[in-house]
């Protein structure tokens, strides 16, 4: 499996810690104008990475996570301005993706953790 396949799915939408998060306080009992499902697409621009993949993820209160059943670990936040960030994980490789989003879509950049692979992303909101 390539480092795109074990790494970049988490993601989804390189795998997003916001740059303005809102407190936990307010997080746990507020929604966030981001949450629902969303399909993202990793394209790899620089390294031997896979070319393409794309990935469901969800978006709730906030945090992002990743909507499939294959073993990835996504975490990351978007904030109240679309601004997000996500590290994605599988085994010992990782990426960190970063950008923003609106009401319905959404791009940004990722890094593979090793430096090997880097690229964009885009997504789409699916549902609310």
């Amino acid at each position: 499996m390539t480092l795109i396949s074990r790494a970049i799915p988490t993601l989804t939408a390189a795998a997003i810690l916001a740059a303005s998060v809102v407190p936990a306080a307010a997080a746990a009992v507020a929604k966030s104008n981001y949450d629902g499902q969303w399909s993202v697409l990793i394209v790899t621009q620089k390294g031997t990475c896979d070319r393409a993949y794309r990935y469901p993820v969800k978006i709730d209160n906030g945090a992002v996570g990743y909507a499939g059943d294959a073993s990835f670990t996504v975490s990351g936040k978007v904030g109240p301005t679309g601004t997000v960030t996500v590290m994605v994980a599988r085994g010992s490789q990782s990426a960190k993706g970063t950008g923003r989003l609106s009401s319905t879509d959404g791009a940004g950049m990722w890094t593979a953790g090793s430096g090997d692979c880097s690229g964009t992303w885009t997504a789409e909101r699916r549902s609310s």
